[in-house]
């Protein structure tokens, strides 16, 4: 498995952050020093204020720490589900593509391209029938489950969850001025109701990069845990 090395973290389950993307000195300087300026606006008070660090790094947006809303202790429960090697699932390509490849041996897979069938049969979109498909296969349950670009992929993995799946936690961003609030806030209000941990935010802003980085803070958290700069119980709170 692989390992990163970080800095000594604090005792409220944060660390000093070491970015897995960046394998040369000056590029592991920027990553710490961009880090440190987002802390900066974002103070590590609790586990989940990592997560809204990240959205704000992704987005270079200050204001998007307040949209993030989060359930059932995700950092702790994604960090466990990250060193328990389960997949992580994302509903495109390119969240795929931002997801490192370091700091974990967990299985990356895209759900679009295995639904093409059902979609033509329906006429519902491609990455609907994707995560309906894959669902069908058992392939979420358990799994880091990740929709960054859709809304109808959230909308069906909600109703996945609600008819049983139980992925081992949802990561859900998708962007858009068409059912994407509503997606998120489906996600969140199934995945409160039947138990599952989630990462989500409001409004209309999210996208492929934010659940990306997103995904990689719970990878961080891992390593984190990993090299003992923190643990499970130290990343679990009652989050808001």
């Amino acid at each position: 498995m692989t390992t990163d090395g970080g800095a000594e973290g604090g005792g409220d389950g944060t660390a000093a952050y070491a970015d897995l993307g960046a394998t040369t000195e000056d590029a592991m300087e920027i990553a710490e020093t961009s880090m440190d300026r987002v802390h900066e606006l974002v103070p590590q008070e609790t586990p989940t204020d990592r997560l809204r660090a990240k959205a704000v790094h992704a987005t270079g947006d200050p204001e998007f720490a307040h949209l993030m809303r989060f359930a059932n202790d995700p950092v702790a429960v994604g960090a466990e589900a990250v060193l328990d090697e389960r997949p992580i699932v994302t509903d495109i390509t390119m969240v795929k593509s931002g997801i490192t490849g370091r700091g974990h041996d967990c299985e990356v897979r895209k759900a679009i391209g295995t639904g093409a069938e059902l979609a033509a049969e329906t006429g519902m979109t491609r990455t609907a029938a994707s995560v309906l498909e894959l669902d069908e296969r058992g392939v979420y349950d358990d799994a880091i489950a990740v929709v960054g670009n859709a809304p109808t992929a959230a909308l069906a993995l909600a109703d996945c969850i609600e008819q049983g799946t139980r992925p081992a936690v949802v990561v859900a961003t998708p962007v858009g001025f068409v059912k994407a609030a509503e997606s998120r806030e489906r996600v969140r209000e199934v995945a409160a109701e039947h138990g599952v941990a989630a990462v989500t935010n409001v409004g209309r802003r999210g996208g492929s990069g934010v659940a990306a980085g997103l995904t990689n803070e719970l990878v961080h958290a891992a390593s984190d845990v990993r090299n003992g700069e923190t643990t499970l119980d130290a990343l679990r709170e009652e989050s808001p």
